[in-house]
């Protein structure tokens, strides 16, 4: 009995998620997307064939379980590390044992570590000439993406496959399976499931069949039979799983994916998504500020000329936030979003200054014009400074013609209005 397996022989004392951890590919539930019928994966695990291997996905989605099918289908020895627990001479005794099988009986090794994320880079470059010559095969588990966490050398000996979170028809089938397992599951309870409770438990699952299933054993467990049924109500399945679970990580690839679907919904001008994501960020304990500083630059950025009050709302809602704090900061910060997604859009400010900075990142800068020249201090009016200079408000309609850029970029333009909202200047009125 290697490792893995034996980890998951406890069906006494294990919780009922890792008891009824899949066996087969037949009993594996989900990610039909990359185990199907004819799928590339699942040949290879059927042919015993598997390559190293990193598996990306949310909690619960199987990743962990599919490490355990691949284990029961292989042939070769499966060793099972903690990415926190085990140093580099682990890794390198493992290596060494790995190397004696494949040379003295012919015989692989494949190698599981979960949350492979938390691997340092010491113990990542001690796995790499193993993976690299063949001399192990790697699976790696992570719930963050891969290619902000592992080693890029690492990575790119190894295939990637990105599990999905599970649909509620696959939770529910889970969680049936467990009810009707005698052996390892609930299937020696008689029990009966309102149809609320399982409205309830589908809807706050998250995708998540692991978090599913714990609520199922609390619920059923902790209920009292009467005339031997545990009937499971609402109020039952609250009390098992009291809060959706919502995946969301500070630092991984979920943050920027959520803030970016919640900056390209105020661009889009859709204000249900943008407060939808804003209740998101902010359900998820995101720093407020963080949101606070992206709605001010979209505020510029996307509507900027089209409607100036739209930075003026945002700002007021970055005041109160300082003042308020959460929860009372939430209602002006979504005023801001929604003054945002609602607003006519013009992205003539961005344009324009990143075309001016990329211009004066490569070009020499200009000299200042003579009559642009400050004429202010002493002996400056001598040099001709200011000599020539025409001011605007001395003219009818407070303009004047005449040369503001220096004379080797006259004509260039940065500012191009996009003549939406009140973004409408026109260039006739100028040089």
């Amino acid at each position: 009995m290697d490792l893995f397996s034996a980890s998951f022989n406890q069906n006494q004392v294990a919780p009922l998620a890792d008891r009824m951890r899949p066996r087969t590919l037949d009993e594996y539930i989900g990610q039909a997307h990359i185990l199907g019928p004819g799928k590339l994966l699942r040949r290879a695990i059927e042919a015993d064939r598997i390559s190293s291997l990193i598996l990306f996905g949310p909690p619960g989605t199987g990743k962990t379980s599919l490490a355990q099918v691949i284990a029961n289908h292989t042939e070769a020895n499966f060793v099972r590390i903690n990415a926190v627990a085990a140093g580099v001479k682990d890794i390198r005794e493992i290596i060494e044992r790995a190397t004696e099988q494949l040379h003295l009986y012919g015989k692989r090794t494949l190698v599981f570590c979960d949350e492979v994320h938390r691997f340092n880079k010491g113990q990542q470059d001690a796995l790499l000439p193993a993976v690299e010559n063949g001399t192990i095969t790697f699976i790696g588990a992570t719930t963050e993406n891969p290619f902000f966490e592992i080693n890029s050398a690492l990575l790119s000996r190894s295939t990637l496959f990105r599990l999905e979170p599970l649909s509620n028809e696959e939770i529910r089938q889970g969680l049936e399976d467990a009810l009707q397992d005698k052996c390892r599951g609930l299937g020696n309870y008689q029990v009966e499931i309102l149809p609320k409770a399982w409205e309830h438990w589908l809807n706050f699952a998250g995708g998540d069949l692991r978090r599913s299933l714990n609520a199922l054993e609390l619920a059923v467990l902790t209920t009292p039979p009467v005339d031997g049924v545990r009937r499971i109500d609402l109020k039952i399945a609250e009390d098992s799983i009291q809060q959706r679970a919502i995946r969301y990580d500070k630092a991984g690839d979920n943050h920027y994916d959520i803030i970016s679907a919640f900056i390209k919904s105020m661009r889009g001008s859709d204000p249900d998504a943008a407060l939808y994501w804003l209740a998101v960020l902010l359900e998820s304990g995101e720093d407020p500020r963080f949101i606070m500083r992206r709605i001010l630059v979209h505020a510029s950025e996307d509507v900027g000329l089209a409607d100036p009050t739209a930075m003026l709302q945002t700002q007021a809602a970055a005041n109160a936030l300082e003042w308020l704090g959460l929860p009372e900061a939430r209602i002006p910060m979504a005023q801001a979003v929604l003054a945002i997604a609602t607003a006519p859009k013009s992205n003539s400010v961005i344009n324009g200054i990143d075309q001016a900075l990329d211009y004066v990142k490569t070009h020499p800068v200009g000299a200042v014009p003579a009559h642009l020249r400050d004429a202010h201090y002493p002996g400056a009016k001598k040099m001709g400074h200011g000599a020539g200079y025409l001011y605007p408000h001395s003219y009818p309609e407070h303009w004047v013609k005449q040369d503001y850029l220096p004379s080797s970029i006259q004509g260039e333009v940065f500012f191009t209005p996009s003549n939406i909202g009140k973004d409408t200047w026109k260039r006739s009125n100028n040089v």
